[in-house]
């Protein structure tokens, strides 16, 4: 069996002395194990980095076998980014959550172009809290693409859909400023860009990072990612 794809690359494992295992988060076929003959030698140095944009070949003899990858680079997003720890930071980040939430040999078309999109636009050098809301976004959108997705777009309570100012941790459901009342305590903070106005100043952005990591933590991992953590401190030291 084979097939043609393109992919981020999510993680690269040594396998033996040379060889590594190499996940991808393709188009067609979604987040994609395979081995790499020689990818962890020197020839390959750089090749396999987080966040490359590949070219990739998988073959096996059955598809629910690990397979082998033959590659091609396409874009080196992290060579880009030598200089910018925090662009690095969100670019490990948005890998780390990707390979720890998505299931296996699924396709999921969305999370691809939202991930494509973060990486566009830190490659572009985009200003940090311009990529921080989309970096939000995309894992508002993987949670979607994973059958968790939040409801932003009216009140849980009233009905209305402005002054949206929560969300239910136990619905995902949207809750007004007004109609949150005596439950204000126990819901979680909606920043202003999600729910569709507002500037994602520093402090929405750390808001809407803790609304996804609870909701993705509670339905999507076990636990957090440390990258995501690290993104998450360097964000709060400013």
């Amino acid at each position: 069996m084979e097939w043609h794809d393109e992919g981020f690359v999510l993680a690269a494992r040594r396998h033996g002395e040379s060889d590594i295992v190499l996940s991808l988060l393709t188009r067609a076929h979604g987040r994609h194990a395979g081995l790499v003959k020689g990818g962890g030698g020197r020839r390959a140095a750089g090749l396999y980095e987080i966040g490359n944009r590949l070219s990739a070949r998988w073959r096996g003899r059955l598809p629910e076998h690990l397979g082998h990858y033959a590659c091609e680079v396409r874009s080196q997003p992290a060579a880009a980014l030598l200089d910018e720890p925090l662009g690095l930071a969100a670019l490990a980040a948005a890998a780390a959550m990707a390979e720890a939430a998505m299931p296996e040999r699924e396709p999921h078309p969305r999370a691809f172009e939202g991930f494509a999109q973060l990486i566009a636009g830190l490659e572009a050098g985009d200003p940090p809290l311009n990529w921080a809301a989309r970096y939000v976004r995309w894992e508002l959108d993987l949670l979607a693409e994973l059958g968790f997705g939040l409801d932003l777009a009216s009140c849980a309570l009233s009905g209305v859909a402005g002054d949206l100012a929560y969300v239910s941790p136990a619905s995902g459901r949207a809750v007004s400023e007004q109609a949150a009342g005596p439950w204000r305590d126990r819901l979680l903070p909606l920043p202003a860009f999600l729910a569709g106005g507002g500037e994602a100043d520093l402090a929405a952005i750390r808001q809407g990072l803790a609304l996804t990591g609870s909701f993705l933590e509670r339905h999507a991992v076990d636990r957090l990612p440390a990258a995501r953590a690290r993104l998450l401190a360097r964000l709060q030291r400013g």
